[in-house]
């Protein structure tokens, strides 16, 4: 996604994909975060490591309204402070151990993490739902040589001779993540069509990175 002087918004996931009680590895240009639900249905996105001891915790669980190291058990809440030590159970964490939290948004389906401080909402997918996410082994500039299209300021691109698809793309290092969005009320079929174009898209993108490496 673009970004500015201010902030801006990255579409990292799927809600669908993200289950309440579950955690799962995101990530932006500010780099990599644990993006996790918690078991009332509420989406955080934490920085990738425990304090600890570094581990990933997108590694580790959800128990309740905290996200859990898989190592050593240490929690923490959707505000980033430390709430639970196992090893100390009688222990009140300082409030000096936290995980850096950005800011999350959900609309139309999609998760959005904020990068700096956005001074509006993410924009709307007027029309479109999601239908699936997949990594492309390739940079946007592959992806729009291949789809003879560009991405728009939201990183929105159409697809030739399929109007009713777009594709909602977020470049990462050395890959591309790609959320496929279709019109609402659209037949299983045309499901499975957008579905097979994108994945085609995806090959022919990932063999012009290569000729190009």
């Amino acid at each position: 996604m673009p970004s500015d002087t201010t902030g801006s918004w990255t579409p990292v996931a799927l809600s669908a994909d993200l289950p309440p009680g579950t955690v799962m590895p995101a990530w932006t240009s500010a780099g990599p975060l644990a993006l996790w639900r918690s078991q009332s249905g509420r989406a955080s996105a934490s920085s990738a490591r425990c304090p600890h001891r570094g581990m990933r915790l997108s590694h580790g669980f959800v128990r309740g309204e905290a996200l859990s190291c898989i190592y050593h058990g240490w929690s923490y809440s959707p505000a980033g402070g430390c709430v639970r030590i196992p090893a100390h159970p009688n222990l009140v964490p300082p409030e000096t151990i936290r995980v850096t939290v950005q800011e999350v948004e959900e609309a139309d389906g999609i998760i959005w993490v904020a990068v700096g401080q956005p001074e509006t909402k993410p924009s709307r997918l007027a029309n479109l739902i999601p239908l699936r996410s997949l990594t492309v082994e390739a940079g946007i500039a592959s992806i729009e040589a291949a789809a003879g299209a560009r991405t728009d300021t939201n990183g929105l691109f159409d697809v030739p001779d399929f109007p009713w698809v777009r594709l909602l793309a977020t470049e990462q290092v050395e890959r591309t993540l790609i959320h496929i969005l279709i019109e609402q009320d659209r037949s299983p079929s045309d499901r499975i069509t957008a579905s097979r174009v994108a994945e085609a898209l995806r090959r022919q993108a990932e063999t012009r990175q290569t000729e190009i490496a």
